[in-house]
């Protein structure tokens, strides 16, 4: 049978467009098709803009923190337009990029929507191409819960081109976007109210990085609103009313209002049913949820179809970047490149860009006991104020944590809270993925002084 491609890839983000460029440097004709800009949602409307956010509101506590050392800093006012329009021009060239990228390694970019019609047809622009093999990489989405009035509610793609910045934003999720979001805007000068469903932000992180995390915010200035939900929302002359039930009954006004209670795998309108593609559940908890799906894989990230492969957040395992980029390639080593291999998904480290910052890699304090019993485990823990603020006179603290296997030593988690833990954690990482155990770390010189030392001087 005769092919128009060797590869042809739905979805250029992280996950396309390394397996794209891995398969066509083993000599696969690809070709990979996006209706948006190139680069995903982690180029466009993720981890990048957001990362760029996360670095400006640093900076009003930077101002106020050199008054400690003796720097007089004066008056200081956000140019909200100017940011805005500078973080949608960094998005614009990463984007071009990637289209380079793909020119260079001899990738054909369809810059238009494309629909499976069998499972080797693809429909785009009203052309029908046939490929031997097709990746589905299209990722993920934001999801809004069924609620009067959600149609004046934004989510994190929009939150990036308001025109304007807002004086008081609500936002309701306790994930990482949700948390992210309500640092980056306080830290930006605005009011903030975040709304969660039960006591805790951060469902499925360590509990001692739930609650330093937590209590870091409402230091900061945050009004976190606990077991409540909101019920309805609707726009009054002051701006979006919502009204709320649960532990906190009374009404808030606010003029924006973020809903960051999830993503849902992008595969509407994909064609899944044409080829034939299973599908599993895919559930977002709560009042207002329906349930959703995502494409089923193996551990090769093949479908139900033994043609047809899925990398990244629309399989919903571990929707991380890094991951998407992990599975793409090692799908196109085994298909492409005679390598057959998996992905592993354990000891992925991952961070929350909140203020306080979180890092984690390995298993949580629960997740240990729960697997090897309370004997079984042994947990070393430290909470300190760092160098830095004994001359700022800010209260911020610092938690460092080692969850290890009490029969065999090995370092089984790493947990952080405190400035720069994704940066310390990432190092921390290479060390669990070897195995190392306890007296490894305790058997490693530490650099003095720094925050960072702490993990290889805990006893």
């Amino acid at each position: 049978m005769t092919y128009d491609y060797d590869l042809f890839v739905v979805g250029a983000g992280s996950g396309g467009l390394a397996a794209s460029k891995r398969a066509a440097s083993y000599g696969a004709k690809v070709a990979i098709a996006e209706e948006d800009l190139v680069g995903g949602t982690c180029v466009i409307r993720g981890c990048i803009p957001k990362k760029l956010m996360v670095y400006s509101s640093h900076f009003p506590a930077l101002f106020h923190d050199a008054a400690g050392y003796g720097w007089k800093v004066g008056e200081a006012e956000l140019d909200w337009e100017h940011l805005i329009t500078s973080i949608d021009k960094e998005v614009r060239r990463l984007s071009q990029m990637h289209i380079n990228f793909l020119e260079k390694a001899g990738v054909e970019l369809i810059q238009s929507r494309a629909t499976l019609l069998d499972p080797h047809t693809i429909e785009v622009d009203g052309r029908k191409l046939r490929a031997d093999k097709i990746l589905i990489a299209v990722g993920g989405r934001p999801i809004k819960p069924d609620i009067p009035g959600m149609e004046y509610a934004i989510t994190s793609n929009e939150i990036f081109h308001l025109k304007a910045q807002p004086k008081h934003i609500v936002i309701i999720g306790s994930g990482y976007i949700g948390t992210e979001f309500a640092s980056i805007m306080r830290g930006l000068g605005c009011q903030v109210t975040q709304i969660i469903r039960k006591d805790l932000i951060l469902k499925g992180f360590d509990e001692d990085v739930r609650t330093g995390i937590q209590e870091g915010m409402t230091n900061h200035g945050i009004q976190i609103i606990q077991n409540t939900l909101v019920t309805a929302v609707e726009r009054v002359p002051e701006g979006l009313k919502l009204t709320l039930s649960g532990e906190h009954e009374e009404s808030i006004i606010a003029d924006v209002f973020l809903v960051a209670t999830g993503r849902i795998p992008n595969i509407d309108g994909l064609g899944l049913e044409n080829a034939l593609v299973d599908v599993v559940p895919s559930s977002i908890e709560g009042p207002g949820y329906s349930i959703m799906n995502a494409i089923a894989v193996n551990e090769y990230s093949q479908t139900s179809q033994p043609n047809i492969f899925a990398v990244g957040d629309v399989t919903d395992r571990m929707n991380l970047t890094p991951v998407a980029i992990g599975e793409g390639r090692a799908f196109a080593d085994s298909e492409f490149g005679n390598n057959r291999r998996v992905f592993s998904h354990q000891t992925v480290p991952t961070a929350v860009f909140s203020n306080p910052e979180a890092a984690t890699v390995g298993l949580t304090e629960a997740e240990a006991r729960k697997q090897l019993g309370d004997d079984g485990v042994k947990i070393y823990r430290t909470r300190f104020r760092p160098l830095f603020h004994s001359l700022t006179g800010a209260q911020e603290r610092t938690m460092m944590k080692l969850v290890v296997d009490g029969n065999t030593d090995k370092v089984l988690g790493a947990h952080m809270v405190g400035e720069n833990a994704g940066e310390i954690i990432q190092g921390v990482a290479i060390a669990l993925k070897m195995g190392a155990t306890k007296k490894d770390f305790d058997a490693t010189v530490g650099i003095h002084p720094s925050a960072a030392e702490e993990f290889v001087t805990m006893r």
